[in-house]
């Protein structure tokens, strides 16, 4: 199927021509009917394999131009970098249609964004936490929107936005079309599906954890991080296939020490990017990779949700994540539009549990590959990988409180005092062995 066989429009088909795209991908094709008719809709597809332009197209196709300044369409997006990017996406697709879209994402003054959300907006695509910051300003009404889309919900949810955006739906026309898309459905996001949607479809291009099939996964198992660091130098150093590399880091502060590292030995080749970055220093690193002046980008995971960088040579993820479902995200970043990909998964055996979950979430056991001669594999190990000394803790079973007296003694006897007071007549008996009598008392002459 061509997007020609598709009910769009002159508009939207000569600037997908000017993008050189001609047949739609699996959720593309079975999204598009059933946002058509105006249903609620749940889409489940992996990352890669447009999801973007599965609620874009039809919403597009169903958008009518109307002189009120007023958003007709909300798009609520994790990262800023999503924003930035779908915000690229509908410009390029809106071409020869006259729509004003605006991109709000936090990190950045709220100013310069508040005052252009009072001009005229029809499509509004934004972080929560700063779109419910300019509503509460007052900048922006949400009194004409009829399509709300929430793109990856369950990263929003484990970024702690869900009050925001109950907050935000609060504020929403209640008769609306709500559209959802990610690549993993967990329970909270069944939750919320239900609190929130009305009777949706379920369309599924993909399972769940499916991997994709131009994607080549390799598995290296090594003994300790220091390793792991020496692995990577020399894969990085003698594949020049690895022309544009994305390297994951579970924690931000794992990026920053493989930068260190490898900025060292590739000079002005690596970036690195996380949510503790300048939002300028984010979209410059991520531009300077796209570009090519980079050859390697060191990212966390929730960079991972995005970025939609075109050409990603190779995923190599440092370490195993937490989350199984990050691993779908991470080596999605790669084989995207019909491309083919490697994905690279360095592994330690204090990661059994991790790599068992993603496998299992896959149903797919990933080849384990033969650590290469040339590499040094380093005794040296880091604080979290040296053996825990543990000392045995006797206790000593305390004393009841009832086998002890007072915490005093009695005086001795000639240390004992007492506050007798003595009459005069026991005074004079102690003093001369006898009362002591005193004489009559003179009578008083008158």
């Amino acid at each position: 199927m061509t997007f020609r066989e598709l009910n769009l429009n002159s508009s939207l088909l000569n600037a997908l021509d000017d993008l050189g795209i001609q047949q739609p991908t699996t959720i593309q094709q079975r999204a598009f009917s059933v946002i058509m008719s105006g249903q609620d809709v749940c889409g489940i597809a992996q990352t890669g394999t447009g999801k973007t332009f599965a609620y874009l197209l039809p919403t597009l196709r169903l958008f009518k131009f109307s002189k009120e300044k007023h958003p007709q369409m909300l798009i609520l997006v994790p990262t800023r970098e999503l924003v930035v990017q779908v915000v690229e996406s509908i410009k390029k697709l809106t071409t020869y249609m006259s729509v004003e879209v605006l991109g709000l994402y936090g990190g950045v003054n709220m100013n310069p964004q508040a005052a252009a959300a009072q001009n005229k907006v029809d499509i509004i695509v934004a972080t929560p936490g700063r779109l419910y910051d300019i509503i509460l300003s007052g900048a922006l009404k949400m009194k004409s929107v009829k399509r709300l889309v929430i793109d990856e919900m369950d990263e929003m949810l484990n970024l702690g936005f869900r009050t925001q955006i109950q907050n935000i739906i609060g504020l929403l026309p209640e008769k609306r079309q709500n559209l959802l898309f990610s690549a993993t459905i967990t329970e909270d996001v069944e939750q919320f599906i239900e609190n929130n949607f009305n009777n949706p479809a379920r369309i599924e291009a993909a399972p769940a954890g499916t991997p994709l099939e131009n994607i080549d996964q390799r598995l290296y198992r090594v003994p300790n991080f220091n390793t792991k660091v020496n692995l990577l130098k020399l894969l990085i150093s003698t594949d020049e296939s690895m022309t544009k590399t994305l390297i994951f880091a579970g924690t931000k502060a794992l990026a920053d020490d493989l930068y260190e590292q490898l900025s060292q030995t590739f000079p002005e080749n690596v970036g690195v990017i996380h949510s503790n970055k300048e939002q300028n220093h984010r979209f410059n690193t991520v531009n300077g990779f796209q570009a090519g002046s980079f050859r390697f980008l060191i990212a966390t995971d929730i960079i991972a949700r995005g970025l939609d960088i075109a050409e990603v040579t190779h995923v190599i993820n440092f370490d195993t994540p937490e989350q199984p479902e990050n691993y779908i995200h991470r080596i999605g970043r790669t084989g995207r539009a019909d491309k083919k990909g490697i994905s690279i998964l360095l592994s330690k055996d204090s990661e059994e549990d991790q790599l068992a979950a993603v496998e299992e979430l896959m149903n797919y056991r990933i080849p384990q590959q033969d650590l290469p001669e040339a590499l040094e594999i380093s005794e040296v190990l880091t604080e979290d990988e040296k053996p825990k000394v543990f000392m045995r803790n006797t206790l000593v079973k305390a004393p009841k409180l009832e086998d002890f007296g007072p915490a005093f003694h009695e005086k001795k006897a000639k240390n004992m005092k007492t506050n007798n007071v003595m009459t005069h007549k026991e005074k004079m008996l102690l003093k001369y062995g006898k009362p002591k009598k005193r004489g009559a008392k003179p009578k008083r002459k008158r």
